[in-house]
């Protein structure tokens, strides 16, 4: 999400990453535009940092060519959780940016999976890196994907 918000968002700057994230979660800064480019919706984060986002699966924006959700619509609802799990430990004047993102795929999404919502929280936060894990569920509490992410932290 936003790795590059103080540089966009220059009246964010003296926030911390969690005071970032509480201020868009309450409307008081913009939302990422890819937020509104996917649809997400009910974005969230806890005083703890973890993170939710939720996705209602719309065939005519987020299906592939055989009716299921496109692997990046998931890959990218699981990279948001994951990095704003990460911002949400950011000291005021800190950024980051994704080295990686490994998703693993369990079962297909489609419209009758329901409302995804998609979990992300810090396993390990050092000075320079984070890694950071994402759950995707269906409706129905099922794990749909399952992902792992590695920040690299800036001073």
């Amino acid at each position: 999400m936003p790795a590059s918000m103080t540089q966009t968002q220059p009246h964010a700057a003296p926030m911390d990453g969690l005071a970032q994230l509480r201020a868009m979660a309450e409307g008081h800064l913009p939302p990422a535009p890819v937020a509104a480019t996917l649809g997400m919706r009910g974005f969230a984060v806890s005083e703890t940092g973890r993170v939710t986002v939720e996705l209602v699966p719309d065939p005519a924006r987020h299906d592939n060519p055989l009716g299921t959700v496109h692997g990046g619509v998931l890959s990218t609802l699981l990279d948001t959780v994951c990095g704003c799990a990460v911002h949400a430990t950011l000291a005021a004047g800190e950024t980051y940016t994704s080295l990686d993102l490994t998703v693993k795929f369990l079962r297909p999404a489609t419209v009758a999976s329901g409302v995804l919502r998609a979990e992300g929280t810090v396993i390990q936060r050092g000075r320079r890196t984070a890694l950071a894990e994402g759950r995707l569920t269906d409706a129905a509490g099922r794990l749909v994907a399952y992902a792992t992410s590695s920040c690299m932290i800036f001073a």
